[in-house]
């Protein structure tokens, strides 16, 4: 459910009059070569005048498909023309500062080249009414065609693409909050004007009615589909126990209730339950393989987030999940390391080996045994990123983690998990988290990095705390207190 070929990126060449008219042809012809090459559409336009520049601006704001401008200037480009397209545009840009010629040709070089090729003068001019204006934007810095610059654009188009997805998006939250807690808590009309998705409650009987609706033969193929792709050695013979028949039948209400109804994200609680006889576990875990963003116990900030993250992390090897820290191992003499799981909803995309489709009892909400994929995350580099909501300002928080093997298969433990160590050590990760406000669910990703997200953050203009090797609590606190006056 996931796709980039709707989206474009707009590249945008500047450069003025000054030079001639043979000198704007081939500023054309380099900026369609580099545009191919990056595999940006082809140049929307060589922007000389001032009304030339709104025009693109505006047409990218009223063009869904364009989700970001890449902006260069080839020559001088004097930037006060800027001014009115750049002040109108509410999409994200980039500014990459770069030039055709990777060398100098010291033996032919005039001023002829020297006025074609003055990028290092022109992107300077353009930098500043950028910075005048206040602009949220990346610069990227080096030549077109060097790996690592490819590589930063790459991940910024894929933070623009997880921002596009998120304008007019929907989230159906089937029950509310669970009860008490404060940090799933949040402005949903503020977080409409600043993330640009909607948040919509629905009573769990609008669900049950939908789940109670589903053919037999509907279940029958699914059940099958089930006991085709995953592990049921641990079933024996619980493989026809009517829970999967139930399992089965609430994940196809649940996928005809979103489909329906356009929704990219959902939550769900296990005290409202009302008319479904288990919690809602594979049916939430195969969603969100595909691309569905959750988030449990009516969680609908980190279930838009794991969404987001999803887009990012599209086509990258590795995958993305909703999280929860759970309990910590702290052996005396280190390292301690996090074990990370839920009741029942994480994704398979983070699973090292083919995932055991289980039944076993949950311990609260008062339901029948739901059914669930249970597995371990494959070992590697990962983040942890939340959301939440400060009052005057949205926050968001990452931590890189390194995702290690448990000791044992945990025979007894009937839920997928991931064993972490965090950067730069659990005393330090789990202070600053703790100081920065982080939640205690998260997205948990392997292939989303932290210059992804902090793109995605700058795009959105919202607060970004990282805690990684380099985090020093006393320097973390003094940012927190620093960001405090600022957002004030």
């Amino acid at each position: 459910m996931i796709s980039f070929d709707k989206f474009e990126i707009w590249f945008v060449t500047g450069s003025q009059h000054l030079y001639g008219p043979e000198a704007l042809k081939q500023v054309e012809r380099n900026a369609q070569a580099i545009a191919l090459a990056l595999s940006a559409d082809v140049p929307k336009i060589v922007a000389t005048r001032a009304q030339e520049i709104s025009e693109v601006c505006r047409a990218a704001n009223a063009t869904d498909s364009c989700v970001g401008l890449v902006c260069w200037m080839h020559t001088f480009s004097p930037a006060k023309m800027w001014i009115a397209g750049l002040s109108a545009l509410n999409k994200p840009f980039l500014h990459l500062h770069t030039q055709y010629n990777r060398e100098i040709p010291w033996a032919d070089i005039d001023m002829d080249f020297m006025n074609l090729n003055q990028s290092a003068h022109g992107d300077r001019e353009f930098g500043f009414i950028c910075s005048r204006l206040r602009l949220n934007r990346k610069v990227v810095v080096g030549h077109w065609q060097d790996r690592d610059v490819r590589e930063e654009l790459a991940v910024w188009v894929r933070a623009a693409a997880a921002l596009a997805d998120a304008q007019g998006a929907k989230v159906a939250r089937f029950g509310d909050n669970m009860r008490g807690v404060a940090v799933t808590e949040g402005d949903k009309v503020e977080a409409q004007m600043r993330f640009g998705y909607e948040v919509f409650g629905f009573g769990v009987g609008d669900l049950a009615a939908r789940v109670e609706a589903v053919p037999d033969k509907d279940v029958d193929a699914m059940v099958e589909a089930y006991l085709e792709e995953y592990d049921v050695s641990r079933l024996g013979a619980r493989a026809d126990d009517p829970m999967i028949r139930e399992a089965a039948r609430i994940e196809l209400g649940m996928r005809d209730f979103l489909e329906e109804g356009g929704f990219k994200a959902f939550t769900t609680t296990f005290e409202d339950l009302h008319g479904l006889a288990q919690l809602p576990g594979l049916a939430c875990q195969r969603l969100m393989a595909e691309g569905y963003g959750f988030g449990a116990e009516g969680d609908w900030k980190t279930a838009m987030l794991v969404r987001s993250m999803k887009v990012m992390g599209e086509g990258l090897d590795g995958g993305t999940s909703f999280m929860e820290d759970y309990t910590y191992h702290l052996p005396e003499g280190g390292p301690a390391l996090v074990l990370g799981a839920h009741m029942l909803e994480v994704c398979p995309t983070i699973a090292s080996a083919k995932p055991s489709l289980e039944l076993h009892p949950l311990s609260i909400g008062g339901k029948a045994d739901p059914a669930r994929l249970v597995f371990s995350a494959r070992k590697g580099p990962a983040l942890n990123a939340t959301i939440v909501d400060m009052g005057n300002r949205f926050r968001m928080l990452v931590n890189t983690v390194e995702v290690v093997d448990t000791p044992s298969d945990l025979p007894k433990l009937p839920v997928a998990r991931a064993l972490w160590r965090p950067d730069p050590d659990l005393k330090v990760s789990a202070s600053a988290w703790i100081l920065g406000g982080g939640a205690h669910h998260s997205g948990f990703s392997q292939c989303v990095n932290m210059e992804h997200l902090r793109d995605f953050a700058d795009m959105l203009d919202i607060e970004m705390l990282e805690i990684d090797e380099n985090t020093n609590v006393r320097a973390f606190k003094s940012e927190i207190r620093a960001n405090e006056v600022y957002y004030k």
